[in-house]
């Protein structure tokens, strides 16, 4: 029998046990009646994807084993790889004049090809003139959500259904900028386009470049923006990775990305908690880290200043800032020999500034 003087601590543990049970569980449930944010992702929608997903397997894998391929939508068939430059927007494409001057060249003519996914809800007024620009069927996209993972994936099977020789994929938005000329990007990743072959599309060492991050401070928080334990098994929180939202991805890893139902799973799901829920920056890394861990450089080639962030988004440069020592600082890696091919996020006032050093400044590598 426990001593009269014991009974406080009786008394009080058992007071703070269901506390202490509340504190714990009260995460797990609560948020599950009251934040879980709606999908915006429709079984039809789904169903839209799966197969044009599997289109462009279909189409990738026939093309691999010797099948004759499609000619694209240009009317040709170029044996030359090319890179296939992926614009996600849910706004117009103010800096399409830049673009354009970027791609334009008789030389590059058959080294590219243009897709844009523009949400249904947004009217775009970009020159007709925009070269090769393919916009495809779109559907609707909102930030923080997965509907940005289902719009890059519609952009990669797209693209590869429409061309058998694009063979890098440059996920940009409508806030990116080139930083170099289209030769040093094309040559960088490709070689010579002179001494570039069919070859190129049946090999199996092409890098891709995104950033992967296992350390972060805020990385618990973002595995568990779905509720705790929801994304096992599939994902360990020792596999969970972040990085950047914007890729250049090799081919093969397009597939992958287009192939994976079992991951997409996990990450399509609606999140309790919003402000750490960023699917589009969490799906791509952790997907191609744990399938081909050594595939990729771990980082990325999009330049991104997080010094000032708010709310989540980078610093967004303004017309003052441009300079050409801008474009040179934003070119180097601290981190790395590598040069930065493309940066966000700038405002439309940067446009006429940007265009002015195009020649002696952002175009001249």
């Amino acid at each position: 029998m426990f001593p009269s003087s014991s009974s406080p601590i009786v008394y009080g543990l058992t007071l703070f046990l269901p506390l202490f049970l509340l504190f714990i569980f009260a995460p797990q449930i609560l948020p599950l009646r009251y934040n879980r944010q709606p999908s915006l992702i429709s079984p039809q929608d789904e169903l839209d994807d799966l197969r044009l997903f599997n289109e462009a397997v279909s189409k990738a894998t026939a093309t691999s084993r010797g099948g004759s391929p499609k000619t694209s939508h240009l009317g040709t068939i170029n044996p030359k790889p090319k890179i296939a430059f992926l614009f996600l927007t849910n706004s117009d494409l103010v800096f399409a004049p830049l673009w354009q001057r970027f791609f334009e060249s008789p030389s590059n003519d058959d080294l590219f090809n243009v897709y844009i996914h523009v949400d249904p809800s947004t009217k775009i007024s970009t020159p007709e003139w925009f070269i090769k620009a393919n916009f495809i069927p779109a559907k609707t996209t909102a930030r923080a959500s997965p509907t940005l993972i289902s719009a890059a994936r519609r952009l990669l099977a797209n693209a590869i259904i429409d061309d058998p020789f694009n063979l890098y994929f440059a996920l940009v938005s409508q806030h990116c900028i080139p930083l170099h000329s289209f030769k040093f990007i094309y040559t960088s990743l490709l070689g010579n386009p002179s001494s570039a072959s069919k070859a190129f599309l049946t090999q199996r060492s092409h890098t891709s470049y995104i950033e992967i991050l296992s350390e972060a401070r805020y990385l618990y928080k973002r595995y568990v923006a779905r509720g705790y334990g929801v994304m096992l098994p599939e994902v360990p929180f020792e596999k969970f990775r972040v990085g950047s939202q914007f890729f250049v991805l090799a081919k093969r890893h397009a597939l992958l990305v287009l192939k994976d139902n079992r991951l997409w799973r996990k990450f399509k799901l609606p999140c309790l908690y919003s402000d750490s829920c960023f699917p589009e920056e969490h799906y791509f890394p952790t997907l191609l880290s744990m399938v081909d861990p050594k595939g990729s450089s771990h980082y990325t080639l999009m330049r991104v200043n997080w010094t000032d962030s708010v709310n989540g988004h980078p610093h967004t440069y303004h017309s003052p800032e441009i300079s050409p020592e801008l474009i040179h600082t934003l070119r180097k890696s601290s981190t790395s020999s590598y040069s930065y091919f493309f940066a966000r996020k700038f405002s439309p006032d940067c446009l006429k500034p940007l265009m002015e050093m195009t020649k002696d400044v952002v175009f001249r590598d």
